[in-house]
């Protein structure tokens, strides 16, 4: 209970950062404070479908069901990589672009694990059209920032 709750909140809190953020940049170009504000409620919803859905592959792990094992461990990893997505972008954060390419790669992993493993399963597909969702939204933010691109050359 206490998690649905902090869940919620995160996702309220998000609501309201991009709401904030959005009316400080007014000025700044529709198309791309769209795409953040999308990839950012994206995120969040990916982020609840992938904690629901890791909550629900344990529940089958511990029925016996190992093949879930896997896709425990990547919905629990996408659920968080998505969490840091949605703040991040929501602040409109420096490293934006870095962390929704990340957060698109995982997305993607997570997708493909749960169609692999549970095709019949509404609960996978619920969760793994998040993570489609989810990953086309962080890619188009990331297309839209253009020159603002995070990356630096490390060496």
């Amino acid at each position: 209970m206490r998690r649905c709750f902090a869940l919620g909140a995160l996702v309220a809190a998000l609501a309201f950062v991009a709401g904030a953020t959005a009316r400080a940049d007014e000025k700044a170009d529709k198309g791309h404070k769209h795409g953040v504000d999308k990839c950012a409620v994206e995120c969040a919803k990916c982020m609840l479908e992938c904690e629901s859905c890791a909550r629900h592959c344990a529940t089958l792990l511990a029925k016996g069901e190992k093949k879930h094992a896997r896709t425990l461990a990547t919905c629990a990893d996408c659920g968080d990589f998505c969490a840091l997505a949605a703040k991040v972008v929501a602040r409109k954060g420096p490293t934006s672009v870095t962390t929704c390419e990340a957060c698109a790669k995982v997305c993607d992993v997570c997708a493909k694990a749960c169609e692999d493993v549970g095709p019949d399963d509404d609960h996978m597909k619920q969760c793994a059209k998040a993570c489609r969702d989810c990953a086309k939204a962080c890619r188009e933010m990331v297309k839209h920032a253009g020159h603002k691109h995070d990356h630096k050359d490390t060496k």
